[in-house]
């Protein structure tokens, strides 16, 4: 993926101001900021569900995007969701879905309604969602919201093993611990990114 000089603005109020990033193929990245400093406008630029003011972003494949909040319908069941989905992506079967609830360990909720699920639960479907056809671009805006630690460590050890098969991640958060995890790492700061390649692999920067 690359993006170059992307801004937008609400109004007056310009929250994006030039944001360039490059995301080569294998990479795991990551984009920190305070709350307000304009993540979730800036991934929902780069999947497509809103247009920049000025600048490009492009990308080839399909791409999974899980946004903050879920996409789900509380009086569906998780299977519903998942066929639901392979209708949209056009895929063969379910066994990518199932491998990844096998992986999150909520197998034993497929037959359950979403709405009386759990947050954490409920989060962990919206990722399979994202990553059930297996794309090559990965953009996930506080993907890991509600997890417990095992989730948290689960969803950390697929990361892992994405990147080595040559899929791309980028982890909006404004969380800036564990930031060791990551390939790259970007602070939006003012409306644009800045490379903080001191803290990429570096443990002492966490916290």
């Amino acid at each position: 993926m690359r993006v170059h000089d992307v801004h937008r603005a609400y109004g007056r109020h310009r929250v994006l101001r030039g944001a360039s990033l490059e995301l080569p193929a294998g990479c795991l990245a990551g984009v920190v900021g305070e709350n307000g400093s304009g993540k979730t406008t800036l991934l929902r630029i780069l999947a497509g569900r809103l247009r920049p003011d000025r600048g490009t972003v492009s990308y080839r494949g399909p791409l999974g995007y899980c946004p903050q909040e879920t996409v789900l319908n509380p009086a569906f069941t998780v299977d519903q969701h998942l066929e639901l989905f392979r209708v949209a992506y056009r895929l063969a079967d379910l066994s990518r879905a199932h491998e990844l609830l096998d992986t999150l360990r909520f197998s034993d909720c497929r037959r359950r309604r979403t709405g009386t699920l759990s947050g954490g639960t409920q989060q962990k479907l919206n990722l399979v969602l994202a990553l059930m056809h297996d794309p090559p671009l990965l953009l996930l805006d506080e993907p890991y919201q509600g997890f417990d630690w095992e989730a948290y460590q689960r969803f950390w050890e697929l990361a892992g093993e994405l990147r080595t098969a040559g899929r791309s991640f980028l982890v909006v958060s404004h969380i800036a611990f564990d930031t060791g995890r990551f390939d790259r790492l970007w602070r939006l700061e003012d409306g644009r990114l800045v490379d903080d390649a001191r803290r990429a692999h570096d443990p002492a920067g966490e916290g």
